[in-house]
């Protein structure tokens, strides 16, 4: 009965202790720790040029977008039009507009980033560009047509380019493809007129594109371009005519071989009167026009004024010069010369060489004393290549 009595408090004891065992292992996992709160993001720290809110911002400041810590993914930098602006990004990180900004136009601009811990964020900020005293303009020459083998580009500006520093920063924004690919060079025949000729006459079937990103370019106190542009144009036959003022004739050659001989009166000798030599290139097919002295310098009253309609005029200069139709001096074509400075042909000739020519076709002028200045007409042919280069406001 005792031995009973002793296994049992044994088997007691045992129990209890068992008990003890579970109480605490359920205490020690009531108090197991708890895990620390996530650490908060950490945004790229990121930077933009211009400032925030900014007004009257030049056009032609670049916007630069850092991150000054963290890395940059990506920006945008766009008008209310949503039309973005180019820009690149360098090795260090740094987006760099690389397109010029539109004057009288509010940007954003959006920035994305990863912090150094990985976390995105997006930064904005906006500014605004200032509005010129005046907006510049321009065109692009002969955009879609066929054109002769002397006609260069030509982007004209309406009014002066004034320095050659602004000179420079158009042709560094302006560029040319040619199909095939011929060798040129932009030039400036004034500071309102730039070209793009190639070493020799134009290929026959090229095909020459121009593009002229010049939004934001200044052009003169207070002046700025807020456009961009651009054209294409094709180069037709190889019509290329000589005017020989001694000989009183015209010879016109398309390929090289020659399609015609005209009998021609050029102008009679004068300071204001006689036709200019150097190689010239037609300008406009005007058909008819009323030619008046008093515009290149005869005033009415003068024994030389005249004030007569013409037709079948091929312009080649801007100071009057035409080749054109002129019944009254049939009798001194192929002899003498009696015009006030214009190439003069019979009817029917000047309509064949009207019919037959286009803008861009070369016209050669030789045998008089007065010679043609570039800027007169499209005078890019009266340079050699390399003078022609020596035009350029990079050289």
């Amino acid at each position: 009965m005792a031995a009973g009595i002793a296994v049992a408090a044994l088997f007691a004891a045992g129990c209890q202790g068992g008990g003890a065992s579970s109480a605490t292992a359920g205490r020690q996992a009531q108090a197991a720790p708890q895990q620390a709160p996530a650490a908060s993001p950490v945004p790229a720290k990121v930077s933009i040029t211009p400032a925030d809110a900014h007004k009257d911002v030049l056009p032609s400041q670049k916007v630069v977008v850092k991150a000054e810590s963290g890395t940059l993914t990506s920006v945008t930098v766009a008008d209310s039009q949503g039309k973005a602006i180019a820009g690149v990004k360098d090795s260090a990180g740094t987006w760099t507009s690389s397109q010029g900004l539109r004057p009288a136009t509010a940007y954003t601009v959006t920035a994305k980033a990863f912090g150094v811990d990985g976390s995105p964020s997006t930064v904005t900020s906006a500014f605004r560009t200032l509005t010129p005293q005046v907006t510049a303009t321009y065109g692009i020459l002969n955009s879609g047509m066929s054109v002769g083998v002397g006609m260069p580009v030509s982007i004209q500006f309406d009014s002066a380019v004034t320095t050659e520093k602004m000179r420079a920063e158009v042709e560094r924004r302006v560029s040319v493809t040619t199909e095939p690919k011929q060798a040129g060079a932009w030039g400036w025949l004034d500071n309102r007129q730039l070209m793009w000729r190639p070493a020799k006459y134009w290929v026959p079937g090229t095909t020459v594109t121009v593009k002229a990103p010049l939004a934001g370019v200044q052009t003169g106190p207070g002046k700025w371009v807020a456009n961009d542009d651009q054209a294409s144009f094709t180069i037709g036959s190889a019509m290329v005519s000589t005017v020989d003022m001694k000989s009183h004739t015209m010879t016109v050659r398309r390929g090289g071989q020659v399609i015609r001989t005209i009998p021609v009166s050029t102008g009679k000798p004068g300071p204001l009167t006689e036709t200019r030599y150097g190689t010239k290139v037609i300008i406009r097919k005007e058909g008819k026009v009323t030619m008046d002295s008093s515009t290149v310098g005869i005033p009415k009253g003068d024994p030389d004024y005249y004030k007569i309609d013409t037709q079948w005029n091929l312009r080649v200069t801007w100071t009057g010069e035409y080749l054109h139709a002129a019944p009254w001096s049939v009798s001194a074509q192929g002899n003498s010369n009696v015009s006030h400075g214009c190439v003069n042909m019979s009817l029917a000739n000047a309509q064949w060489m009207y019919e037959n020519s286009k803008v861009g076709d070369v016209v050669r002028f030789t045998g008089s004393g007065r010679p043609f200045l570039p800027h007169e007409g499209i005078g890019v042919w009266m340079y050699d290549f390399a003078g022609w280069k020596a035009q350029s406001a990079l050289s």
